[in-house]
Order: structure tokens, then C-alpha cells, then sequence
């Protein structure tokens, strides 16, 4: 598993809109979260539209944002690449979706859940793994913390993330 101030793995992956985007494509000033996620998770289908709009927030701010799918497709047709592509254009998604059919970035980065997020300075350390917020099937409560940006204003002010970061909550990866 990628551990918090390590350099973070490098991927080239397809992404939904036919192009194929490396890791390097979506670092921008500030940094860039690495998102894994899938298209029927319930946590990720209760939080997608959130993350659309935490993403554009963080691109406002010079820090990129990718999604990844790694989920074995064959068993959960639900999140095949075909899919992938209608799911991110209902969610709103303005940020490459990317596909990672052999599951080995998901393997590199060590992430173990639908949704599961990496925040990186703008070095490409790994400085925040965890959580985006609070909520779990459901919204989270009113006035909880937006954690994964909070953390990530942290990581590019300072370069550093912050010394409190709640694990991740979801369903497992279907790993094949």
C-alpha cells in the first residue's frame, strides 16, 4: 500500500472520453486527488454528485482530480467501461474517469474501497488517504467538514496534509 509522503504511482489508463490520461495529465500547481471508485457502489453513488462539485472547487484552487475504476467488470457488469462512461456524465464529471481493467494502479495505491481517495501535493507525494467526508450511503450530516478538501487547501498551502485523516468507508474492490 502507498504510505503518506511517498512519491505516488504513475498510470496511463483509458478514460471515457476515448483519451488516455497519465498521472502527470491531471497534476496540476497545487496537487491532485486520485479517486477510486465504481458505478454501483452505494457509498459512491450517494457521494458522486458531491465529488463533482468538490472536484471543481479543488480545480479552482490549482489542484487536479481523477476517478478510477478497477472493479472486476466481468463479475459486476454494472461497472464495465461502457457504463463508466453514462455514470460520470450523469454524476457531472468534468474530471477524467479512468479505467484500470488489469487492477494494477488500484494494487499500487494500496486502495482497498469504493471510494477510496489520495491526495498528492504538487511534488506528486501522497500526503492524504482517506476519506471525502463524513457521509456513508446517505449524505453526511449538516455542517460536517468537506474533509478531502479541507485537507487538500492543507496539502497545498503547506505541502503537507493534515495530522488527522479518517479512513475510507465503502464497499470492498471486486478484485478478480
Amino acid at each position: 500500500m502507498a504510505t503518506l509522503g511517498e512519491t505516488a504511482p504513475d498510470f496511463e489508463l483509458p478514460a471515457t472520453d476515448g483519451r488516455t490520461i497519465a498521472l502527470s495529465d491531471v497534476m496540476l500547481e497545487h496537487g491532485a486527488v486520485i479517486a477510486f471508485i465504481c458505478n454501483h457502489c452505494p457509498y459512491v453513488t450517494s457521494s458522486a454528485r458531491r465529488m463533482a462539485q468538490d472536484a471543481d472547487a479543488l480545480a479552482a484552487e490549482g489542484i487536479g482530480f481523477a476517478a478510477i475504476c478497477s472493479n472486476d467488470a466481468q463479475k459486476y457488469p454494472a461497472d464495465s467501461f461502457e457504463r463508466m462512461g453514462a455514470f460520470a456524465a450523469d454524476m457531472g464529471f468534468r474530471f477524467p474517469y479512468l479505467h484500470d481493467e488489469t487492477q494494477t494502479i488500484a494494487t499500487a495505491y494500496g486502495a482497498e474501497v469504493t471510494p477510496h481517495f489520495f491526495g498528492l501535493n504538487g511534488r506528486g507525494r501522497i500526503h492524504y488517504i482517506g476519506r471525502m467526508d463524513g457521509g456513508t450511503t446517505s449524505a453526511p450530516p449538516e455542517g460536517s467538514p468537506r474533509e478531502l478538501v479541507e485537507a487538500m487547501r492543507v496539502i497545498a498551502k503547506t505541502g503537507q496534509g493534515p495530522r488527522v485523516q479518517n479512513p475510507p468507508r465503502g464497499c470492498t474492490i471486486k478484485w478478480r
